[in-house]
């Protein structure tokens, strides 16, 4: 391809592949579906959330009457669909085509995302991205939207209106209307407070983009600092006008930077750095010398997570590490003593929580539904210290926080039912059997429960309202006594030794530690701005992390002074407490409690509603290939359509055609056609023409067997085609037209161990590809191939050695050629042989770290080599005609780069070198040179978002 056209690709990369691919008929079809109008939202959602749909279509309207006009004055209604079946707790908007999505598991940890009912916060926050997007169909924005449609307007607004605006807009909001918001959250800045107290740093482009070997917190704290600050500065209409002007591209280059510059009179360099110094001129100074502090200007880089450390004997901890290097691991460590000696890598998991006693550790793991992708499971894993066996107890539950009981027999766990009810399951060890289900009448959220003693429990809860605080549980009677009164501020982190409690809690604008005992409540004497988190003690000794520049660092001290010798009573706080944004103090709605019923109507949702919806014309490139097509997709992402036209360079074919795809039922459903002009090639010495008409039907099945550390899916299927090609011109009575029907079953496997962040590759994986192309009527015509790749770990954590291999074999009547996907030896044409069959090594390691980009334009990660040996073997030379040797071999190297776009699009490519050890079927030098462009380049899987909360 010459330089043009991968221009020209990158571009089309950047339009349209701006986010991770969404969930395609991730719902089993037992779901019913139920709908709430309202005039700025439908909401969607199935039975059982009548009350939390009825109170987010309150707030949405709410909302579409207080605060639009800080963002413009557009409203377009929005589709909002509700999943329960998931323990995922997550949200977004999605843009192309144009709707959002719930998943209404709350997260345990309130000092990330906050106490608020997790439908509420998902609400305020995601329907300001609806405002954002209905605001900003301006000016060259909406020249895309009328060329492309919702791709077009999603390309354009991410090119002129960075993501940090977007959900740093969004936190402010939920800051700004509700009694709580992230904005409020100590943890929230920590990681950019980190990076100050250590003197870390970085440029803006690092900050943006981030780094595999430094941490940088990602664009929602960023963004919330430049909005907070924007607004406290120049008044709450500056983002309204600022950020329009943007997606209006009122400048064209750097469009948000030159709108800052006009309507705050200064630089965006110089806003920036004021909008840093506003937050970073609260720290006390006390921060700059604090212990995490120092420990983060020691490490030159991000060592690792230290989290949840607990006291096995009176010299040793145990707790999970995670590093960039290796996947999470449950470690040993002799106290003061850097080495650590590996129990077992975690199991894949959405929670980092887990408790240790009696030699055994107790977490959970994400497991995913075999066929949903709607519907997950949070399962309860147990490993044995002295075995290292790693058991899951139960299958297909939603528990989180699992404690062991003191006598070791038993489990307390949350779980969370599909209604949203939260209830403390009393589970034997063993088998897992639920024992008891502690009542909870008054509708509350556990979170962190721990023994207090065998028939007592402490956990801390939070209310309808989403004020939290410490509750004592009697396991036989279920009475409940308030031990920590309720506020807004976040609590958690619980855990207990000898009828002491240990806890986190925020107080005076810190998360900090605190004790429990004997009815009253001490503070930690070590106040560190940087919070103190997982309180564990044991043996006359208490253990800790706090957050620093490399990662959450684990502390000691003696119990005996770790605690003030005065008691203290928490203040009731209606509103958690804040860093200073003035501009927050007079909001123009709060969300009231409880929030008023709404009176619009309800009714049965038709999973056939707009069952075409047609959203996007949408160009792809693969060159010879040039293809446009009209998108379409249903609101619960059941049915996709597409209906396109096309062109063949080399052949100068035309083609038009449709293809639908079901995924509503466990297998799924596609049906297509398409009809190509003017398709030719060369019979005896001669060139023919003629046109061909291409029908399809087919099943396939995609299922998800993960488990463990083990990621694993397997997809199966088969399409009938029915062939017919009609012969043009003079050729059009000399050569019979013929049709055929031909099957294609194909078999996909792919089994992995999670990886760590520096990781090129998994340490072990394996994927297999069998296709089979058979013609079954009229004619005959076969082709099989079998390829597989084999993944192991290389002479670093972050090299990798991979070994493919593949083999290929079609008839030898030439009545009918099937597509050609076989992985012939790199550098060499590619022909399509009788049979053939390749081997192939790789050893794969990185090279060097750049981490600089220039102009917010590019910015470089990673500098990767791959060097190469491949050989293909075809050992019936013969069959093949005149000048088929028996052998190809070459090997070369390969050089990645790993880059990002306009601060936010993720594209790796590269340069290959060839030598050719062996002639080349079509008479190419030994030395061959080939650019490697994005793998993902107009990938048909691609589907726009623009917020995962």
């Amino acid at each position: 391809m010459n330089r043009f056209k991968y221009l020209l690709s990158v571009l089309v990369v950047c339009c349209f592949n701006s986010a991770s691919a969404q969930i395609f008929g991730g719902t089993p079809p037992s779901v019913k579906w139920k709908v709430v109008h309202s005039v700025p939202a439908n909401i969607i959602y199935p039975p059982g959330l009548d009350s939390e749909a009825r109170e987010v279509a309150f707030l949405v309207s709410a909302l579409s009457k207080t605060t639009l006009s800080t963002i413009g004055d557009q409203q377009k209604p929005i589709d909002i669909v509700f999943h329960n079946l998931t323990t995922v707790p997550n949200g977004y908007v999605q843009l192309a085509p144009f709707r959002s999505e719930f998943q209404l598991t709350p997260e345990q940890n309130s000092f990330d995302l906050g106490s608020l009912p997790w439908h509420q916060t998902l609400a305020i926050h995601e329907y300001r991205h609806v405002q954002q997007y209905n605001n900003f169909r301006v000016g060259l924005s909406k020249a895309f939207y009328i060329l492309f449609g919702q791709d077009g307007l999603a390309f354009a607004n991410s090119l002129s209106v960075p993501n940090w605006f977007f959900e740093g807009d969004a936190v402010f909001q939920e800051t700004l209307v509700s009694q709580q918001g992230r904005g409020r959250l100590p943890l929230f800045l920590s990681g950019f407070e980190a990076l100050w107290v250590s003197q870390k740093n970085y440029s803006w482009m690092k900050l943006r983009n981030g780094s595999y070997r430094d941490y940088t917190p990602n664009w929602y704290p960023l963004g919330y600092m430049m909005v907070a600050y924007g607004r406290e500065a120049y008044g709450p209409d500056f983002w309204d006008k600022t950020a329009r002007e943007a997606a209006a591209f009122k400048g064209f280059f750097y469009p948000l930077q030159k709108a800052i510059k006009r309507n705050a009179g200064i630089s965006f360099d110089t806003f920036r750095i004021k909008a840093f110094n506003y937050f970073k001129d609260q720290l006390p100074e006390a921060a700059y010398t604090s212990e995490p502090a120092i420990y983060g200007k020691k490490m030159s880089h991000f060592v690792a997570d230290e989290l949840f450390p607990q006291f096995t004997d009176s010299n040793h901890l145990v707790f999970l590490n995670s590093s960039y290097r290796l996947p999470p691991e449950f470690v040993l460590q002799r106290e003061g003593k850097n080495k650590l000696t590996r129990i077992k890598f975690q199991a894949v998991a959405l929670d980092e929580t887990f408790t240790y006693r009696n030699r055994k550790i107790a977490y959970t793991a994400y497991e995913p539904d075999l066929r949903w992708g709607w519907r997950d499971y949070s399962v309860i894993r147990i490993i044995n210290l002295d075995t290292k066996k790693d058991t899951r107890l139960i299958g297909k539950t939603k528990y989180f926080s699992p404690d062991i009981s003191p006598d070791g027999k038993n489990l307390v766990a949350v779980n969370m039912a599909r209604t949203g009810k939260s209830s403390l399951d009393i589970l034997d060890i063993q088998s897992g059997k639920i024992l008891r289900q502690i009542p909870n009448p008054d509708m509350l959220i556990y979170t962190y429960p721990k023994y207090f003693s065998d028939g007592q429990l402490v956990t801390s809860v939070r209310n309808k309202k989403g004020q939290m605080g410490l509750m004592q549980v009697d396991i036989l009677s279920g009475k409940q006594q308030l031990l920590v009164d309720w506020s807004m501020e976040p609590i958690g982190f619980i855990s207990v030794e000898n009828n002491r409690i240990y806890f986190t809690r925020t107080f005076n604008e810190h998360d900090q530690g605190f004790c429990w005992r004997d009815g009253q409540i001490y503070q930690m004497n070590n106040q560190a701005s940087a919070g103190n988190y997982q309180l564990s003690g044991g043996y006359g000794k208490l253990t800790w992390n706090s957050f620093t520049s490399a990662g959450y660092r684990i502390q000691f001290t003696n119990a005996k002074n770790a605690f003030d010798n005065q008691s203290l009573i928490f203040p009731i706080l209606d509103t958690s407490e804040k860093h200073r944004v003035y501009a927050l103090d007079n909001p123009p709605f709060q969300i009231p409690h409880p929030i008023p019923d709404s009176v619009f109507p309800v009714k049965p949702y038709n999973a056939f509603t707009h069952f075409f919806n047609f959203y996007s014309w949408r160009p792809y490139i693969n060159d010879p290939n040039y293809t446009l097509s009209l998108l379409g997709q249903n609101v619960l992402n059941t049915f996709q359509s597409e209906i396109f036209v096309g062109y063949n360079r080399n052949e100068e074919s035309k083609n038009a055609g449709m293809d639908f795809t079901y995924g509503g039922l466990f297998p799924y459903i596609n049906i297509g056609a398409e009809y190509i002009i003017d398709r030719n090639g060369y019979y005896g010495n001669q060139k023919i023409y003629w046109n061909e008409l291409l029908s399809y039907a087919g099943l396939s099945v995609p299922l998800n067997l993960s488990r463990g550390r083990w990621l694993t899916s397997l997809e199966g299927g088969s399409n009938i085609t029915w062939h017919q090609q009609y012969f043009q011109g003079s050729f059009k009575d000399s050569i019979k037209n013929t049709s055929y029907f031909s099957l294609d079953p194909q078999l996909i496997f792919t089994h992995q161990l999670q990886a760590g962040r520096l990781q090129i590759n998994p340490s072990f994986a394996q994927t297999l590809l069998l296709q089979y192309d058979r013609a079954i009527t009229n004619i005959s015509g076969n082709q099989v191939l079998a390829s597989a790749n084999f993944y192991f770990p290389g002479l670093a954590a972050t090299n990798s050695i991979v070994i493919n291999t593949a083999i290929q074999q079609r008839d030898s009547l030439n009545q009918v050629r099937f597509t050609n996907n076989f992985p012939f030896a790199r550098g060499y044409s590619g022909e399509n042989f009788y049979q053939m069959y390749t081997l192939g090594f790789n050893y794969n390691l990185p090279l060097v770290y750049p981490e600089w980009g220039f102009a917010n334009l590019i910015y470089f990660f990673r500098i990767r080599a791959n060097a190469y040996f491949d050989y293909t073997g075809v050992p019936y030379f013969a069959t093949n005609g005149p000048g088929v040797q028996s052998q190809y071999r070459s090997a070369g190297i390969e050089i990645y780069i790993d880059t990002q776009w306009w601060n936010q699009l993720p594209l790796s490519f590269g340069i290959r070198y060839s030598r050719l050890l062996d002639p080349d079927y079509e008479g190419r030098g030994p030395n061959q040179w080939e650019l490697i462009l994005p793998l993902n380049i107009l990938d048909k899987g691609y589907n726009s978002r623009l917020s995962n909360l």
